[in-house]
């Protein structure tokens, strides 16, 4: 039941309803109380997965009520489709392809009507074409999926052509303000040189705990268990998690580059690749091979008073990833823990950077993020309320 004092209505569509989607839904019901009295009311028309779109009978007029998103959250956990969700009634479902074809019509319908929020939380490259469309069909982009903006140059050009429709605070920092605060730098006049970021919270704990002495093997061990990396630690030992938002960074800095042009330094080289060896065979046989090799960098930092630090670099001239030496007293060298840590250089901040620093992972912390993002569309919507 949607709030009759409601100054804008922001009708939703959501791409993924997997971790960070399914908490996403969650905090949109629970905060109803909150954005009632704030004028703002969310009406979810739609949730697509991997295979299917469940969408309310009418988008114009309704959308799927919170007991039904509750209930979705709790199938989706228990790995139920979709369409086990019909026997609520006031909804529909549609597999692919034709499911894809279904959020075009509604972005149609409702782009130049009511409007339409059409959030990705999924993780594939395969939206792009889709968020393209909705957008010259006047609908509002939220994103916590990085891959849209890391596509070719091109294909980022068309998508981001209006820039006040898309939001994607997400993709860097969780709910950390990173690209809200590199905006308002830019937006001030004040040209930013640098941008310095630890921006993966799996890299900036293992480089963290090897300060004590720990052996790289064990430490990495030790974050999977804790559920920060990836089922394949590899997947965050590449460095491309990280290369992807200094990507976005450094387009949202006006260049115009792609990841090829992107300097990455692995911490595994290619014959302890997935091509190569198992996950397993990686994590028991692969991983101790590095120990020496990093271990040895530790010591070289610590002997001229720095920390090693696996961090993006965004500068005038391209940027870089990898494995960097950082002071001791730094915000970089102070670190621990999972958190993100960025340091914006400019003119106003050169000697003492701007820092952003905490949480920056976590799907609850994610969600709240893309939450964010949606209210942050609010004005958008009120001639149309």
């Amino acid at each position: 039941m949607q709030p009759a004092q409601a100054k804008s209505v922001l009708p939703v569509v959501l791409l993924g309803c997997g971790g960070v989607g399914s908490h996403l839904l969650r905090h949109i019901v629970s905060c109803r109380p909150l954005h009632a009295n704030q004028g703002v009311a969310i009406r979810v028309v739609g949730v697509a997965d991997s295979s299917s779109l469940l969408v309310a009978d009418d988008v114009r007029a309704s959308g799927l009520d919170d007991a039904l998103l509750s209930d979705l959250c709790a199938a989706k956990s228990a790995g139920s489709p979709l369409s086990s969700l019909l026997v609520r009634g006031h909804c529909q479902v549609f597999n692919k392809p034709e499911a894809m074809g279904k959020v075009i019509d509604a972005a149609t319908m409702l782009g130049r009507t009511t409007g339409l929020v059409l959030v990705d939380c999924s993780a594939t490259n395969n939206t792009v074409a889709l968020l393209t469309d909705a957008v010259n069909h006047g609908c509002c982009v939220v994103l916590a999926n990085k891959k849209p903006l890391t596509c070719a140059y091109e294909d980022y050009q068309k998508l981001t052509s209006n820039f006040r429709q898309i939001r994607f605070e997400s993709t860097v920092g969780a709910g950390l303000p990173v690209i809200a605060s590199v905006t308002r730098v830019i937006a001030s006049g004040d040209p930013i040189s640098r941008i310095v970021g630890s921006l993966s919270g799996t890299l900036g704990y293992v480089m963290s705990e090897l300060e004590g002495g720990k052996r790289f093997s064990e430490v990495v061990k030790t974050a999977k268990s804790l559920g920060y990396t990836e089922p394949d630690p590899r997947d965050d030992l590449s460095g491309m998690d990280v290369a992807r938002k200094a990507l976005i960074l450094a387009r949202l800095l006006g260049q115009q580059i792609s990841m090829e042009n992107i300097n990455v330094e692995s911490l595994y080289p290619s014959e302890l690749g997935p091509e190569v060896m198992s996950t397993t065979e990686f994590l028991e046989s692969g991983l101790p091979q590095l120990d020496e090799r990093i271990e040895e960098r530790v010591k070289a930092a610590s002997l001229r008073g720095n920390v090693l630090r696996y961090v993006g670099i965004i500068g005038n001239t391209g940027c870089q990833v990898g494995l960097q030496e950082v002071p001791k007293d730094s915000a970089l060298g102070r670190l621990r823990g999972s958190d993100n840590v960025v340091e914006v250089y400019s003119r106003c901040y050169e000697s003492s950077p701007l820092v952003i620093q905490g949480a920056g992972a976590g799907n609850d912390t994610t969600a709240a993020g893309v939450l964010a993002d949606i209210i942050d569309l609010q004005d958008l919507f009120q001639k149309r309320a």
